[in-house]
């Protein structure tokens, strides 16, 4: 019999984390061991509001599942059995985990992958004054990061962006508005974050308003984050979106991840890895999809107070990886 077991952790951050639908202060998360002839594996997985979900909820999925857990549920079968989230990511995660612990390799060679020793990634901003974002950007590019995700509601977002690009005039700047934008004024927004020269824009509208953006022409790559869970909403977004935000606890672990990346790069669509704000543990789970990446936001655990140990390490809009 395979041990398993639940529970659930709070990571404090040192700065409070603000988005278009609000602020938060930790970082609560669900965690999943697998210790099977001697070997462990370890996932991780945030329950997030926005789906749904709660701790609670995360656990209780986690439970219905236990007793298939215990005798060696697999991970193909787990897809049939939960449905994409933050629940079937930590057991998803923890699976993999274990299968690599087991075979004596890391999650690139399972892959047949090269593994990096560095991975570039974005440092987010969070909303705040113009005067206070500029100068975060300032203090991100003083220590080296080139690329800067921008978090955006629908408020000061000339003045806010006008700040930025002035205080980091050379740094590239992707904006992600969070669903708080509406199709009215859509268009004098994109062309105004075009003018300042954004990269990319990410998910304006809500989920379920994506029609809006059919033969809707724009001046720069828009993204869907909201609107991208699994390979079944790609069918909905095709001609609408330029690329797609992965993240295992949409997706539900790597495994669809992996499925969806491929998918979305068959019609066309470019990759962007992305995470919640978790720990080093979830992080790692999804580096290998890095490799295919246009953009990887990968900066959740720099905005705790402390990580996981042994953690990974973040410097300067990067990730390295110990040589092995």
């Amino acid at each position: 019999m395979r041990q398993v077991n639940v529970h659930a952790e709070g990571w404090p951050l040192h700065t409070p984390f603000v988005i278009a639908r609000g602020s938060r202060t930790e970082a609560r998360v669900v965690v999943v061991t697998l210790i099977e002839d001697g070997v462990t594996g370890c996932g991780e997985g945030t329950p997030y509001a926005r789906y749904g979900e709660s701790e609670e909820s995360v656990m209780a999925q986690i439970a219905l599942v236990m007793p298939q857990l215990e005798r060696g549920l697999d991970r193909t079968t787990l897809q049939q059995m939960l449905p994409a989230g933050a629940a079937r990511n930590a057991i998803d995660s923890a699976l993999w985990d274990l299968e690599c612990r087991q075979r004596h390799q890391d999650r690139w060679q399972r892959l047949g992958q090269a593994r990096p020793t560095e991975i570039a990634m974005a440092q987010t901003l969070s909303i705040g004054t113009p005067e206070a974002m500029a100068a975060s950007a300032m203090a991100w590019w003083d220590k080296g990061v080139t690329l800067l995700k921008i978090k955006m509601d629908a408020h000061l977002i000339t003045e806010r962006l006008v700040a930025i690009r002035t205080a980091v005039p050379d740094a590239t700047l992707i904006v992600d508005a969070n669903e708080s934008w509406q199709g009215e004024g859509l268009a004098a927004r994109c062309q105004l974050l075009a003018d300042l020269g954004v990269a990319m824009l990410e998910q304006p509208l809500p989920a379920g308003e994506d029609a809006i953006l059919a033969n809707f022409v724009h001046p720069l790559p828009i993204c869907a984050d909201e609107s991208c869970h699994t390979r079944d909403d790609l069918a909905q977004l095709s001609g609408r979106y330029e690329m797609v935000n992965i993240k295992l606890d949409k997706a539900g672990g790597l495994t669809e991840a992996l499925l969806l990346a491929q998918e979305a790069q068959a019609q066309g669509m470019q990759i962007m890895l992305g995470c919640m704000i978790c720990t080093s543990r979830a992080i790692e789970a999804a580096l290998p999809l890095a490799a295919i990446a246009t953009y990887s936001d990968l900066d959740g655990p720099t905005w705790l107070a402390a990580d996981v140990e042994p953690p990974l390490h973040f410097s300067a809009g990067k990730i390295s990886l110990p040589v092995q």
